[in-house]
């Protein structure tokens, strides 16, 4: 049986009819996609801008209160984060260490992801020595050491303990983290330094050699105790001298 043969299509005239029927919904996301494009490029433009001109303001600060006008004008920008370092470092060198380490928290805490944040924690490590809280920052490298294994701060944080270990006469801690420096880090700058330390510390205390318990003889073998005198006998005299007339 013969088949009718397809109906032909105008694909021009189809197109034309879906253009003009969804006229209204094409054109919305063509004005969607418009904007979209716009202000991604004026977020970009806008967002160059000010870093362009927090660097700019972060290149000529020089003291605290400029590092400080840095933060507070462009607090999102990557000139801010340096921002930050430059000031924890100037209130240092003022020996302001409880307020240098309170600016590099701030910074852990805005930039959480920043490359430099085991360096900021080493920084208020130190802070912390240096305020004669020496328990506080060892406990502090030890964190950073087990935190970040891989930074190149690991070595340097394990080797700021030893020092400390030190001061505390704790020889043998010391030296077993100089080990774990030169096992685990033994192509690091500090490798070298440990081994110096590891040849300097000695043993906290050396074993006092402990007598050999004395040999017990059996009661079969021990010799016979001497017999008691009997009562009234006379006491044995000793042989005359010879010299004695």
């Amino acid at each position: 049986m013969p088949t009718a043969p397809p109906p032909s299509r105008d694909v021009a005239l189809e197109t034309r009819f879906f253009l003009e029927r969804f006229k209204k919904e094409i054109i919305a996301v063509l004005i969607v996609a418009l904007l979209a494009v716009i202000a991604f490029t004026g977020y970009r433009y806008y967002s160059d801008r000010r870093a362009a001109a927090a660097s700019a303001l972060l290149a000529n600060a020089k003291t605290a209160q400029e590092y400080q006008q840095v933060i507070d004008r462009y607090p999102s920008s990557p000139a801010a984060a340096d921002a930050y370092l430059l000031l924890a470092e100037a209130q240092r060198s003022e020996k302001k260490f409880a307020e240098a380490n309170t600016t590099v928290q701030a910074f852990i805490d805005k930039f959480p992801q920043h490359e430099f944040v085991s360096t900021a924690r080493m920084a208020m490590a130190a802070n912390l020595e240096s305020m004669g809280r020496s328990d506080e920052a060892l406990a502090a490298y030890q964190q950073i050491a087990t935190t970040y294994p891989n930074s190149f701060n690991a070595p340097l944080a394990l080797l700021s303990q030893v020092y400390i270990l030190k001061g505390k006469n704790k020889n043998d801690e010391a030296r077993r983290i100089c080990e774990t420096i030169l096992t685990q880090y033994r192509t690091s700058f500090w490798a070298g330094q440990a081994m110096q330390e590891l040849r300097l510390l000695k043993p906290s205390s050396t074993p006092v050699p402990v007598a050999p318990p004395a040999a017990r003889v059996p009661p079969f073998l021990a010799p016979p105790a001497p017999a008691p005198a009997p009562q009234g006998a006379p006491a044995p005299q000793s042989a005359p001298s010879p010299n004695k007339p």
